[in-house]
């Protein structure tokens, strides 16, 4: 057999391991979180750009989908698209298909995998809320949680934590897109020239903008634990808002919105050409 044709064997046995309903839940996950970062983004450039809009989380994207007509079907279709993407995350920490190995990095990187898994599942948790009635846009539950934890032994060092966390993840989702290790996972060989091309201009963008906040984020939190103050805590929507009260403010919101809305374009690339392998 030659090189050619082994190849061709290995690339066919790889796509007969996939289960496809694992990867067709992958797609669509990757399809629902970009539907959330180009609802947020939208919204806060309507902000920056004074026609309406407003600096939200994923949860105000959901309560905004929710007053649209058919609002909450797209509501369930999201609900299922995130834990669809749990579910892609949490295998990719547990059951390790990408080879990632057993390191101390790889290790923690596999952990990161299944902290998303969970982040997701609480996500679909909000989409249902909504779609019941039961939820609201208030971001007051992050300073709930942020005091309870303060009441706790330690809990100003494990806030200080979660802020380094945000701070390290921002920081790496700059430096994923600097180096444009991005489109590693992709199927760059089913990607035209074109599509290709734009592929690594919103991806870049997108993580750039997404790693700031974050980054941002953390620093609130590392905030929180150095004054003991719970009303420092702020999500991406307070984030957001930091923003805009800075000095050129609403120049800063709109091109961190236009981010969110390119990172909302490329996880729709990404659910076209991602590299989704599950061995059985």
């Amino acid at each position: 057999m030659d090189v050619g044709t082994e190849s061709k064997a290995k690339a066919q046995q790889a796509a007969n391991d996939v289960k496809p309903w694992i990867r067709g839940f992958a797609r669509m996950g990757y399809v629902a979180k970009g539907i959330v970062y180009l609802i947020i983004g939208i919204l806060a450039l309507q902000a920056a750009i004074g026609s309406g809009g407003k600096t939200t989380d994923s949860k105000g994207a959901f309560v905004s989908i929710a007053s649209k007509p058919f609002g909450e079907v797209l509501l369930w279709v999201l609900a299922v698209g995130l834990l669809g993407y749990a579910m892609w995350k949490c295998i990719q920490g547990i059951k390790d298909p990408e080879k990632k190995g057993n390191g101390t990095k790889e290790i923690f990187l596999r952990i990161g995998f299944v902290g998303s898994g969970i982040v997701h599942v609480f996500l679909a948790y909000n989409a249902v809320q909504i779609i019941s009635r039961a939820g609201s846009s208030s971001s007051g539950g992050k300073q709930t949680w942020s005091a309870m934890l303060l009441s706790k032994p330690f809990g100003q060092w494990i806030i200080a934590l979660i802020g380094v966390g945000f701070i390290v993840f921002g920081i790496a989702q700059v430096v994923r897109a600097y180096k444009k290790s991005f489109m590693k996972r992709l199927k760059n060989h089913n990607m035209h020239d074109q599509e290709e091309w734009w592929g690594k201009r919103v991806g870049q963008f997108g993580l750039s903008a997404r790693g700031i906040v974050f980054a941002l984020m953390g620093i609130f939190f590392i905030q929180t634990a150095i004054t003991a103050n719970p009303d420092k805590t702020k999500g991406l929507d307070g984030a957001l808002s930091e923003l805009a009260q800075q000095p050129y403010g609403m120049i800063l919101l709109g091109v961190v919105a236009l981010g969110f809305i390119a990172y909302g374009l490329f996880m729709f690339i990404k659910a076209k050409n991602r590299r989704v392998t599950v061995s059985s």
